[in-house]
């Protein structure tokens, strides 16, 4: 009578512990997972920041230079190579032909 109780017992214990073993498993690879993201997160940052470095030191080069197109369109050129400006004329009018 004690054999079926056993055997019984036996695969509870097997069932319960195959359950709680893998669940320990799952953490562990969890919290390994975690370990090696957290020893990566400041790699990621420093990169991340390299990143956002050489985008604000492009734009501020984009910046300047048109900040330097428009001064230099503001102030004209000193090349005078245009000779004098054209004098206004009178212009007359034709009738118009029917």
């Amino acid at each position: 009578m004690e054999s079926p109780l056993l055997v019984v017992l036996l695969l509870v214990g097997l069932v319960i512990g195959c359950a709680v073993g893998s669940a320990y498993a799952r953490a562990r690879r969890g919290w390994n997972d975690y370990q090696t993201v957290k020893r990566s997160v400041p790699g990621a940052r420093r990169g991340a920041w390299l990143l956002i470095r050489g985008v604000a030191v492009k734009a501020g080069v984009i910046a300047l230079l048109l900040f330097g197109a428009v001064a230099y369109a503001a102030v004209g050129s000193d090349d005078e190579t245009a000779g004098p400006a054209p004098s206004p004329s009178a212009t007359q009018t034709e009738p118009a032909h029917r």
